[in-house]
């Protein structure tokens, strides 16, 4: 299955954060400004427009990841397990 590496998230920074160790299986990961990374892995968290319906105002990022050195089964199952704890990625380019 061929998952998406770029996608718009629906999801407040400190959630996002909160639930990223989980969804890695890493908790050693760093954090530097937009940028997350850890072992063969980048993420950059980028906020964009809220999601506005009538008086509900949601918090929505651009979330691009990179990896570096990974075989492609650990590519996929990387994104098996992050797609498990971030939800379905639709909004995909």
């Amino acid at each position: 299955m061929k998952f998406p590496r770029s996608y718009d998230a629906t999801v407040t920074r400190a959630d996002f954060v909160r639930l990223l160790a989980d969804a890695t299986g890493q908790d050693d990961f760093v954090e530097s400004g937009e940028l997350f990374t850890g072992r063969g892995w980048t993420l950059r968290l980028s906020p964009i427009a809220p999601l506005e319906i009538g008086m509900v105002r949601l918090a929505r990022h651009r979330v691009d990841i990179r990896f570096e050195g990974l075989s492609a089964d650990a590519e996929e199952a990387f994104m098996r397990r992050f797609t498990l704890h971030y939800g379905d990625m639709t909004d995909s380019t």
